[in-house]
């Protein structure tokens, strides 16, 4: 189901980084995405919110920097694995 979950968070990431080589993806962060802003952020996890049918936590914002972070924190508040 892992590999599910990172499937669909690349489709969030696609959609809010469009200019994102697909093989860079699973590796974006913060400090390697120059369009990755504070803006960005909160529209990546609004389509995250809709895509999984879940809330992050607004309070671990600045937590979910990498899409590694971001990918841990899914699959837990998703309790999937």
């Amino acid at each position: 189901m892992g590999n599910e979950v990172e499937r669909r968070l690349k489709d969030c990431f696609r959609t809010v980084f469009p200019d994102l080589p697909e093989e860079q993806i699973s590796s974006a962060s913060q400090a390697t995405v120059s369009a990755w802003d504070s803006i960005a952020t909160v529209t990546l996890v609004t389509i995250i919110d809709q895509e999984f049918g879940i809330e992050l936590d607004l309070d671990k914002l600045s937590q979910l920097d990498s899409f590694n972070s971001i990918r841990a924190c899914v699959e837990n508040q998703a309790n999937v694995s």
